[in-house]
């Protein structure tokens, strides 16, 4: 349906919520504005009844959510941005030009949508249409690509690409800056993402790298920055499931935290079905690894108190893969969201530990 600057925050959530998409073409900004009440409606229609449903779990002697609870909210957000995806905005494709949105006041978005969708913006129809909620992320990501992401351990920035998980929680990355190597010759990074990484192990003066994710986007993002830091004589992006052939001194994954189903390619590196590339990794890293060598295995315990997870299964399911513990460092996430008291997930995340598993072969 077409729409523009005349339709109301509630009207437009009844028609997104019988299937309906609106093709705006009023002015941007009434968009955007629109997109943001839409937003406070939904948020207020959940927020005092989630809060009720956590607190008492919070109140109580075990972990500081439940699984149902964590479902619950997932389940919300989810109907919340399915509901937000359907106000879409006109993009003009001109052959050999840049896109534009034809819509009074509207920004520059050529070099974002380039920088998102490749080649793919130019295939095809001189017109299309895009979700004003993705468009939103586009923009922002390319800023976040442009300016960079600075990481501490590194001294410097990291420019992850669209589509690429962004390291803005640098807990996890300071604990393999600190770890002790048990070795510098040879260095596996499983799931390399950014390659931020793979990037401090050849800082720490490891001789050469190996990062492999599933992902051409990753692959391409991480050789980008190791060229961008100075590292690309040593440390490389491959395209691989998991282990690249061979065995090394170290082998460090840094796997999705939470059990649960991812619906997008970022969402796959927050969300590991089954645990199934934590699994992958405990089973496959005996025969990776050189004699006296370690696997790192960094992962919250974000899980645990959810009750997603119990500290007995991830224990359980290194003895199966025939490894022993030689030591774990934790630390305590400093991110905004610990110290949300009004995150409903809050007396979990106040509580997290992110730790780093140093495994040996038994």
């Amino acid at each position: 349906m077409a729409v523009d600057d005349t339709l109301t925050a509630d009207r437009a959530i009844s028609l997104a919520s019988r299937g309906t998409a609106m093709l705006w073409l009023g002015d941007y900004h009434g968009a955007k504005q629109l997109l943001g009440a839409i937003g406070r409606r939904l948020t207020k229609r959940r927020g005092k009844p989630a809060r009720r449903g956590s607190r008492p779990a919070a109140r109580g002697g075990g972990a500081g959510g439940t699984a149902e609870e964590f479902y619950r909210i997932r389940q919300a957000r989810a109907q919340r941005s399915r509901i937000l995806s359907l106000i879409l905005i006109p993009l003009d494709l001109p052959a050999g030009g840049s896109a534009t949105i034809p819509l009074p006041r509207a920004p520059e978005i050529g070099a974002a949508i380039a920088f998102a969708y490749g080649e793919a913006a130019a295939v095809g129809a001189r017109r299309a249409v895009v979700s004003l909620q993705e468009l939103v992320g586009v923009l922002s990501a390319h800023q976040w690509y442009v300016n960079g992401v600075e990481v501490p351990s590194l001294g410097a920035k990291i420019h992850p690409h669209y589509g690429t998980f962004m390291p803005t929680r640098h807990e996890y990355v300071d604990l393999v800056a600190a770890a002790p190597l048990p070795g510098r010759d040879l260095a596996f990074d499983i799931g390399t993402g950014t390659g931020v990484l793979a990037a401090v192990l050849a800082r720490r003066g490891v001789r050469r790298v190996v990062g492999t994710d599933l992902h051409q986007r990753a692959v391409d993002c991480a050789t980008e920055n190791f060229e961008r830091l100075g590292v690309s004589g040593v440390a490389e992006a491959r395209v691989c499931d998991m282990f690249p052939e061979g065995r090394a001194s170290l082998v460090v994954c840094n796997p999705p935290w939470l059990p649960g189903s991812a619906a997008t390619s970022l969402d796959a590196a927050i969300y590991d079905p089954g645990s199934q590339m934590l699994l992958s990794f405990l089973g496959g890293l005996p025969d990776h690894l050189v004699e006296g060598g370690e696997g790192w295995l960094v992962i919250s315990d974000l899980a645990e108190l959810l009750g997603l997870r119990t500290r007995e299964m991830l224990l359980d399911a290194i003895a199966r893969a025939g490894l022993v513990v030689v030591d774990r460092l934790d630390t305590s996430p400093t991110h905004a969201r610990a110290a949300d008291t009004d995150d409903v997930l809050h007396a979990a995340r106040s509580r997290e530990v992110t730790s780093l598993w140093r495994l040996r072969v038994a």
